[in-house]
């Protein structure tokens, strides 16, 4: 097991090689420049000297492949620059919206799973039926529903009609308490969770009728085994393998992806954080947002694969031979 984690950490190193060089390319090629946008919001106006001195304090006079290898031997040493726009550590101003972020995924998923996980069994379960149509309808809306337009149809609706929930907000549970922190994380959370809980169902239901027509299935309930014990104890484990690799993946991309949500909500995240980098072009902090992400990404689909061989002896054999 240990042999096969450090080879997948050390085959995540030339990944994150080859997603670094392909950020730091398309930034430094896209037309714009970084002081000119920056210097028109303030309505400064600069000589060719004060310009000059700016990018070599910025580093922008030095060639493309030179910038580019110091920000990696940078990063090895947890220093992704400074920002433009702000003059403060970029590692630093990531962490610090880091924990707004990783909170809204997470309740997000809790969400997510408390309604898919009943509804895709349930349509599993109940195959043919009314119940199986109706799971199959609500998971195609769900997944169908753009998150932004279902986000603003919750602040209209409990926010301005119903007055029930607050439509920006933000609050922490050691701050403000557990009630005051889930009025304020409700909406933006739910608006997210749809999407996500309409591919739960799907696949959910699609590896529940996938793993009940298997032979080992049919030899337990030919024991007379309770149907309980059939479904929880042989089928539930096995149909949950790709269902992890579902929820691995959408949390990693909700880590990176909440950037509509956290919008229209005003949740001071990362994603609303790149949003903004991105407009004024503040090279560094786009550049650390994304690797910091990317690395989050491939970490989680390590974790996945680990936890295959939790669930799964055989794959646990396997990762041993390999």
């Amino acid at each position: 097991m240990w042999a096969y984690i450090v080879k997948r950490l050390l085959q995540a190193i030339p990944t994150l090689l080859m997603i670094s060089f392909l950020i730091f390319s398309l930034l430094y090629i896209t037309p714009g420049d970084p002081i000119d946008l920056i210097l028109s919001t303030e309505n400064m106006k600069i000589t060719p000297e004060t310009r000059a001195a700016i990018e070599h304090e910025w580093g922008l006079d030095r060639p493309f492949l030179e910038r580019y290898f110091s920000f990696i031997f940078n990063a090895m040493r947890g220093d992704l620059g400074t920002s433009y726009q702000t003059g403060q550590d970029v590692f630093q101003e990531v962490m610090a919206r880091m924990p707004a972020t990783l909170k809204l995924t997470v309740v997000s998923m809790i969400l997510a799973l408390m309604i898919s996980l009943p509804l895709g069994m349930l349509a599993a379960l109940k195959h043919n039926s009314i119940w199986d149509s109706l799971a199959t309808v609500l998971a195609t809306v769900g997944v169908a529903m753009p998150r932004f337009w279902f986000g603003l149809m919750l602040i209209i609706l409990f926010s301005f009609k119903l007055g029930w929930l607050p439509s920006m907000a933000y609050a922490t549970i050691r701050d403000d308490g557990f009630f005051k922190f889930l009025r304020a994380i409700i909406l933006p959370a739910s608006s997210l969770a749809l999407g996500n809980a309409a591919t739960q169902t799907r696949m959910i239901r699609s590896s529940m009728l996938e793993v009940l027509g298997q032979d080992y299935v049919r030899y337990a309930r030919s024991k007379g085994l309770k149907e309980k014990f059939v479904i929880w104890g042989h089928a539930f484990k096995n149909a949950m393998i790709p269902v992890i690799t579902i929820v691995g993946g959408e949390f990693g991309g909700l880590l990176g992806g909440a950037v509509v949500t956290e919008q229209i909500f005003s949740w001071p995240g990362v994603g609303r954080l790149a949003v903004n980098s991105i407009s004024k072009r503040d090279y560094p902090m786009i550049q650390g947002i994304t690797l910091l992400l990317c690395t989050v990404f491939l970490m989680i689909n390590i974790l996945v694969d680990i936890s295959y061989a939790l669930i799964d002896p055989r794959i646990r054999f396997v990762s041993r031979k390999q």
